[in-house]
């Protein structure tokens, strides 16, 4: 007989998640990957989580689910309660009472008002991981989403070109890159509970996360004195690195030439050695200097050469390169992992992909809005007829089945 699958790491797990948008859903839909049972707690003043309505103009109306909510809401179970009503806010501390990690994004000083705080689920629970996703941080209780962070921590300053202007990147990326941190100081504190059987509390805010992935544009500030400035899609300490140029037959192809050797290989597949030896070329600091003298150079070689001909050199030389895709052409691509989910007619993208590892959940679609209210409350929760009547009446639902 073969070996039975090992069973994914988080198996046994429960998290609550009383989040929204994008950074804590991200982090809820990565622990149901990795097996927990994720049950997602949804406001009934915003008809559950916003980016249910978040549709695009061309998108169906059916269903509560949007082409939004399906990117980070996998393999959860929703609730819709209204925590400012004593009947959900009890049912919130009950599933505390039984849970292993609670994700929140309240602003701060709303959760302490409801009665959901760090401080009270801790007393209910001490093994409870209460992680908490903010904007500025606990003491700061101004409101903030993604393309406001990404313009206060630099990014959309240092995004687009000089003739642009600034410009918001395409994807949230400050909420997964806080979703990230978040999920690293979870799966610490959880290992740290594995010692201690104690619970606690972990926070990131948005700022913060994105301050922290700046890297060398942060560096380049703090150690050299020097305020970074758009270049579109040029690297401000390597050339040519992110330069894009087209081809002949109007594809476009982005270099990433990182060391001198594949320079001088680049040189070579172009039909160009003579430029690895112009004083100018010859060494990353000089073609930093040169840089518009270089890319028109370069433009017109990758303009002038056979598209064929030129990616197999390419390729052949081990010179960094690949083509600008659009989102069709992403997914066309052999080299992508098992990173789809697809089910019951859904599609979607996991957002834990390492390979090697323990095994991951097959995860159900992104479920719709309070899909398991009554399945919530009467299975985990065992709450019997009259009370179950008594919640669902105080929350405006339809009557138990």
């Amino acid at each position: 007989m073969p070996p039975a699958a090992e069973p994914p790491p988080l198996s046994g797990l429960r998290v609550i998640e009383l989040a929204s948008i994008l950074a804590g859903p991200s982090t809820g839909q990565f622990l149901a990957e990795l097996g927990a049972e994720v049950v997602k707690v949804e406001n009934p003043a915003t008809g559950g989580d916003p980016t249910r309505a978040w549709r695009l103009a061309n998108e169906s109306a059916a269903g509560t689910v949007s082409a939004y909510f399906a990117c980070a809401n996998w393999g959860k179970r929703s609730i819709a309660l209204d925590v400012s009503r004593p009947g959900g806010r009890r049912a919130v501390q009950d599933l505390a009472r039984g849970a292993d990690v609670l994700i929140a994004s309240y602003k701060p000083g709303d959760d302490r008002k409801l009665g959901l705080d760090p401080d009270t689920l801790l007393a209910l629970n001490p093994r409870l991981i209460y992680a908490q996703i903010s904007a500025y941080g606990s003491t700061d209780p101004r409101p903030g989403f993604d393309a406001i962070i990404q313009a206060e921590s630099g990014f959309t300053y240092l995004n687009g070109t000089a003739d642009s202007g600034p410009v918001k990147m395409p994807v949230a990326l400050v909420d997964l890159l806080a979703a990230h941190q978040i999920k690293e100081a979870i799966l610490l504190a959880l290992l740290r509970r594995t010692g201690t059987g104690q619970g606690g509390h972990v926070e990131v805010s948005l700022l913060d996360a994105a301050v922290a992935a700046l890297a060398n544009q942060a560096t380049n500030y703090l150690v050299a004195g020097v305020v970074p400035q758009r270049m579109g899609s040029e690297h401000p300490n390597i050339v040519p690195y992110g330069s894009i140029f087209a081809l002949a037959d109007g594809r476009e192809l982005v270099l990433a030439v990182g060391t001198e050797r594949q320079w001088q290989n680049l040189c070579r597949a172009l039909g160009r050695p003579e430029l690895a030896d112009d004083e100018r070329f010859a060494r990353n600091a000089a073609r930093v200097r040169h840089r518009a003298t270089l890319n028109a150079v370069l433009t017109e070689a990758f303009a002038g050469a056979d598209t064929e001909t030129l990616v197999a050199a390419l390729a052949q030389a081990r010179v960094p390169f690949g083509f600008v895709n659009d989102m069709a052409a992403v997914f066309r691509q052999d080299a992508l992992g098992d990173v789809l989910l697809e089910r019951d007619g859904w599609r979607g993208v996991r957002h834990y992909v390492a390979r090697g590892t323990p095994g991951r959940e097959a995860l159900d679609p992104p479920p719709e809005y309070n899909a398991h209210g009554e399945w919530v409350l009467r299975e985990l929760l065992g709450y019997d007829a009259p009370t179950l009547r008594e919640l669902m009446a105080e929350q405006a639902w339809p009557g138990p089945q």
